[in-house]
């Protein structure tokens, strides 16, 4: 196979691969701020943008009559963003007398106060041949709920730690 079948082929990895050069050579486009403006791009329209591809997939008739499970919706978002920090926390306690790196459990904090990603979620489901429809609308609710992400113990959004 010649180079060029093969970038037509694996083009989605070619990207990805260009792109992370491209960041290591100007961090700063993509950097809070910079010509990207990711405070506004990624939290916004990136998550809009996957929901919306991944709803053009499904019936109407699907999406609404996963809105009516409201006990499940419910169970997911308490679990996704309070049981599951929590938990996190609970264990991080732990882990603190331990002689673990402080930024290490720092990371791994806020790792578990994050929503889970945007995709991970839906694909996941519509491999198992689960309730797409559901795991759309909860993935993206709590993705807006909590863009950020919030952990027991701290009144502030966690942030990135550049």
């Amino acid at each position: 196979m010649g180079l060029r079948e093969r970038l037509t082929k694996e083009w989605f990895m070619f990207c990805i691969v260009l792109v992370i050069v491209l960041a290591k050579m100007d961090p700063s486009v993509g950097a809070k701020g910079g010509p990207l403006k990711p405070e506004v791009t990624i939290t916004y329209i990136a998550v809009s943008a996957i929901f919306f591809n991944s709803g053009l997939s499904l019936k109407t008739e699907e999406l609404t009559s996963a809105l009516m499970h409201i006990k499940l919706h419910l169970f997911v978002q308490i679990f996704t963003l309070a049981f599951f920090p929590t938990t996190i926390w609970l264990f991080l306690q732990l882990l603190s007398v331990t002689p673990i790196n402080e930024w290490l459990l720092k990371g791994l904090q806020t790792v578990g106060c994050m929503p889970p990603p945007v995709s991970s979620a839906v694909i996941l489901t519509k491999a198992v041949g689960g309730n797409e429809a559901a795991a759309i609308f909860n993935s993206a609710f709590g993705s807006f709920l909590i863009p950020g992400g919030r952990c027991p113990g701290h009144s502030l959004e966690l942030r990135v730690i550049s």
